[in-house]
């Protein structure tokens, strides 16, 4: 009954307590329930928000921003749930990746429009099936709400969730001029601040060396650049190469790479940060491009080993045969795109990517050949301790 004398929270008084419990990085999909506090953090000079394609590229970004140091916050309508399920299972809570979840109920007690009648009933009891704490917020106890929710993914390193139901936070306010992860304007024309333009790229690609090797090459012109690796054959074969602390591995969540290492990049302005993808990777979350090209983080290297094939689950044939990944990272806005077939060229490639403004694209064409090489031996939490070790460290 407390509830129904107490005013919404507006969006900027939300915004203050996510500052007051040091959230300092948020993503998010937009959702009317909390309109109002994204109008806010989208210009919020110490929260900020980036808007994610998906609410799984969300919930990567903030994993990304987790091993820079950052307290993150996703976002998202309780329909995102569903789509960001397997993210959330196979990386946020498989390897222990702390983010307050600020999840809007639409279908709250059955009243809703027909589509969210049935996510509004199941969404408490899919929190609860995939373990995530989660209460349900108040206007009334909003900040010892989010007390608990802080401390609680803090000591149990692992998402905790807030189901926001109507009513609760203000749905109007003022809404600025939508803008990019860096603050720009998202009508601004999308010219190159140096005026240069995307290399010329070849028609055909005939693959000439394999993975491993390529990997391998790209490795070389490296130092301690943190590379957040694609699941699948790439960590492993990376792996066999030489390991290093500065390698995130991932044993799940496909697609998810280049955004771990976007919200690397976004958390981390002034360091590089590497992605070693692959084509079946990448096409499953063809958004990030979009993503990486409106926010243009200048520290990003986004590397694509392209066999053509998913290789893991029996080599069949990828898109990547029918299109080219490199174009479409010129379409969406990266300031450099490349293809190379040589170890010359991806080790010079990587190279000028490093020494130069980004964010780049490498497409690494690669044979379909794959190395008799072991799985990744450490467990998710070593991956991920030594690995935000490392990266706080440089």
């Amino acid at each position: 009954m407390l509830d129904s004398i107490v005013v919404s929270v507006s969006g900027a008084r939300f915004a203050d307590l996510l500052e007051q419990h040091r959230i300092d990085f948020s993503a998010g999909v937009p959702c009317s329930l909390i309109e109002d506090l994204i109008a806010t953090l989208q210009t919020h000079p110490r929260v900020p928000y980036v808007a994610a394609v998906r609410e799984d590229v969300a919930v990567g970004l903030a994993a990304g921003a987790w091993f820079a140091g950052r307290r993150a916050a996703v976002l998202m309508q309780n329909s995102g749930l569903g789509t960001s399920l397997n993210a959330l299972a196979s990386l946020s809570l498989m390897y222990g990746l702390p983010v307050l979840l600020l999840v809007t109920w639409r279908g709250y007690h059955g009243k809703d429009a027909p589509e969210h009648v049935l996510m509004g009933e199941i969404s408490p009891k899919l929190l609860t099936l995939c373990g995530i704490p989660h209460r349900v917020l108040s206007a009334a106890s909003i900040e010892a709400d989010l007390a608990w929710a802080v401390a609680e993914m803090e000591q149990s390193l692992q998402p905790v969730a807030l189901l926001v139901p109507p009513g609760v936070a203000e749905q109007g306010g003022a809404h600025p001029q939508a803008a990019d992860a860096h603050g720009r304007a998202a009508d601004a024309p999308s010219t190159r601040d140096d005026g240069s333009k995307p290399s010329q790229l070849a028609t055909a690609l005939e693959p000439r060396l394999s993975r491993r090797a390529a990997l391998g090459a790209a490795f070389k012109p490296l130092g301690r650049e943190p590379v957040v690796h694609a699941n699948g054959y790439i960590c492993r074969e990376s792996f066999s190469l030489g390991d290093r602390p500065q390698n995130f591995y991932m044993i799940g969540s496909m697609g998810m790479a280049s955004a771990i290492g976007l919200g690397l990049a976004l958390a981390r302005p002034h360091h590089r940060a590497v992605v070693f993808d692959g084509d079946g990777n990448l096409l499953m979350n063809l958004g990030i491009l979009a993503q990486v090209g409106a926010g243009r983080p200048a520290n990003l290297v986004h590397c694509v080993f392209d066999n053509g094939v998913y290789g893991s689950t029996g080599n069949q044939a990828s898109l990547s045969h029918q299109v080219r990944l490199d174009r479409l990272a010129v379409a969406a806005g990266y300031r450099t795109a490349v293809a190379v077939t040589a170890a010359g060229e991806v080790e010079g490639a990587m190279h000028a990517a490093l020494k130069s403004e980004g964010p780049h694209f490498i497409l690494v064409k690669v044979t379909r050949e794959e190395a008799e090489v072991p799985r990744i031996p450490f467990t998710p939490a070593e991956i991920r301790d030594r690995f935000r070790a490392s990266v706080l460290a440089g």
